[in-house]
């Protein structure tokens, strides 16, 4: 799962341009380890939604101070990072899944899935209330309405 999230925010990175290969490896690995030492007490296999606000990296005008301290370690300011990935950025990493959201009304992707241990897969993971099934219920302000218009010839 910290594979899989560190790797992602890597990509980004990437894609963005003006980050060299080196940079982008020592980036990847000094996040990994950042993400191991903060999710250390707070990694709960056997209720994989318990601590999973703490374990959600989350870009929104403010930078999460986990991809900082990486980008830092690599050389990157702040500035230059909000210049290279998404202005609002959500990775929620928990055991068995880990999923992202760019932008507030963007849609939520999985990038990794995987089923628990001991044969309980599918419905369970299916039926859990993780971090981002709770934002989607409490969420304060409403989705935007959009009207559709077709065309006919």
């Amino acid at each position: 799962e910290i594979s899989t999230a560190a790797a992602f925010v890597t990509r980004l990175l990437r894609a963005a341009g003006g980050v060299g290969e080196e940079q982008l490896r020592c980036f990847r690995e000094c996040l990994q380890e950042a993400m191991r030492e903060h999710y250390k007490h707070h990694w709960f296999p056997l209720v994989p939604s318990k601590g999973s606000g703490y374990r959600c990296i989350r870009i929104n005008h403010k930078m999460d101070p986990l991809i900082g301290k990486a980008a830092g370690m690599i050389g990157l300011s702040h500035e230059r990072l909000f210049q290279l990935l998404p202005s609002e950025l959500t990775l929620w990493v928990d055991p068995f899944e880990v999923s992202y959201r760019i932008g507030e009304d963007g849609s939520i992707c999985v990038l990794y899935e995987s089923p628990q241990p001991g044969g309980k897969a599918a419905k369970q993971l299916e039926s859990r209330t993780s971090c981002k099934e709770e934002w989607r219920i409490g969420r304060s302000s409403p989705s935007k309405s959009y009207n559709m218009m077709t065309v006919s010839s």
